[in-house]
C-alpha cells in the first residue's frame, strides 16, 4: 500500500491551496478513515482533519471553517481544500489512511511521505 500526497506549494496569507492524497496497492480491499496531519520541524505531528468511509468529517479547532476534507472512493483519493491560509498553517502535510487489505485480518494505518505547505508573503 502506498500513499502519495501532492499539491503543496508556497502561498500568501489569505490564499487557498488544495492537497490530494492517492492510495494505491493491489491488496486494498477497502479504506476506512482518511486523515490529514501536519508537522512543523521540532514539533509533534498534529491532527488536521479526517473523513470516514461514510463521509462524516472532523476537524481540528484551528482549521474548522477554513479547511474542507473530501474523498473520492472510486479513485482512492482524499482531498484537503484549504482556504484563508495563515502562517501558522505552514508545515509538512501528511496523509494517512486506515486500509483493510485482502488476506489481512485487521486494517492498518498507512502514511504518505508528506507535502510542504509554506504560507508567507
Amino acid at each position: 500500500v502506498r500513499l502519495v500526497e501532492s499539491g503543496g506549494d508556497l502561498v500568501r496569507p489569505g490564499g487557498s491551496l488544495t492537497l490530494s492524497c492517492t492510495v494505491s496497492g493491489a491488496t486494498i480491499a477497502w479504506i476506512n478513515d482518511m486523515a490529514w496531519h501536519r508537522q512543523v520541524p521540532g514539533e509533534v505531528r498534529e491532527f488536521v482533519a479526517v473523513i470516514s468511509s461514510s463521509g462524516s468529517t472532523n476537524y481540528s479547532a484551528s482549521v474548522e471553517g477554513r479547511f474542507t476534507v473530501s474523498r473520492d472512493d472510486a479513485k482512492n483519493t482524499a482531498i484537503l481544500q484549504m482556504a484563508d491560509l495563515k502562517p501558522e498553517d505552514m508545515g509538512v502535510y501528511y496523509c494517512a489512511a486506515d486500509v483493510k487489505e485482502f488476506g489481512v485480518m485487521w486494517s492498518h494505518y498507512y502514511w504518505g511521505q508528506g507535502t510542504q505547505v509554506t504560507v508567507s508573503s
